[in-house]
């Protein structure tokens, strides 16, 4: 009787056993099945990823100011210096994007004085962070008598010799003075609407040096310019002076247009390398 009472405990024990091994192994299978073993965590899945911000990546925003020079002319393919100049710039991992061109042909210091006080001048000048000016050749060349504009200011003739006889550095000088402290006003007024953007202004070069009459008064006349622009640029720790003149001293027949003064194609090309070379 005993033997039996027993052996019906031992029974119920293996029974209550065999139960708990089927209800946790049964547990154990649901939670296979609602949490697979190979699911990553939440935690450890990649993020997404997020757009660049422009100003991390350093994008290059563009804006030329000033003159025909800055607005291409004499380049048959309209390009002129500004767009060879951005296109040279995205270059590697470097992007440029140009904002806008605003050169005006026959453009002086004056004129530029007056166009930095346009609402749409201002807005561009504060967006970009690389500005390109080219300004003071009609200043020199125009108030000595040897440019003459039409009446719509778009074409240029080269009156040699000029009116009144042989030219002298004297004569082209004249202006250096008043033309120079516009540039220097100019220049301060695009610093103080960015003043974080870099600048690069734009030396002259004579254009006049394979014409025996303007070869020494003009070389005289273009350096002392180019000394006072150095002069005033040397003041703002943001300007850089990107020199032109050895680029065209004797070989103005390869990188002069037919108007014989404004850059051909080849011209603004060169123009734009030492852009390039001067923003790296």
């Amino acid at each position: 009787m005993n033997d039996s009472k027993w052996t019906w405990r031992f029974v119920c024990l293996i029974s209550i056993a065999a139960t708990l091994i089927f209800i946790v192994g049964f547990g154990y299978a649901v939670k296979d099945i609602v949490y697979p073993q190979g699911d990553v965590p939440q935690t450890s899945l990649p993020q997404e990823t997020t757009t660049p911000d422009p100003e991390i990546t350093g994008i290059l925003k563009v804006v030329a100011l000033g003159d025909s020079l800055a607005k291409g002319t004499g380049d048959n393919t309209g390009d002129g210096f500004v767009k060879r100049a951005v296109t040279g710039m995205s270059a590697d991992s470097q992007k440029a994007n140009l904002l806008g061109n605003l050169g005006i042909n026959g453009l002086t210091t004056l004129g530029l004085q007056t166009e930095l006080n346009e609402e749409g001048v201002q807005y561009a000048i504060r967006q970009a962070n690389t500005i390109l000016v080219s300004i003071g050749g009609n200043d020199l060349f125009r108030g000595a008598g040897i440019l003459q504009n039409g009446n719509t200011g778009e074409e240029t003739t080269v009156e040699t010799p000029p009116t009144g006889g042989e030219l002298t550095s004297k004569e082209l000088l004249a202006a250096l003075p008043e033309a120079s402290e516009r540039l220097r006003v100019v220049l301060k007024k695009i610093a103080e609407l960015n003043p974080e953007a870099k600048v690069y202004y734009l030396g002259l070069y004579n254009p006049f040096g394979d014409i025996p009459e303007l070869r020494v008064p003009g070389n005289q006349a273009v350096t002392a310019w180019n000394n006072a622009a150095m002069d005033i640029i040397n003041t703002h720790s943001n300007m850089t002076l990107v020199p032109t003149f050895d680029l065209f001293h004797n070989h103005l027949e390869k990188y002069l247009s037919s108007d014989h003064f404004h850059p051909s194609g080849e011209g603004y090309q060169r123009i734009a390398d030492r852009i390039v070379q001067a923003v790296r």
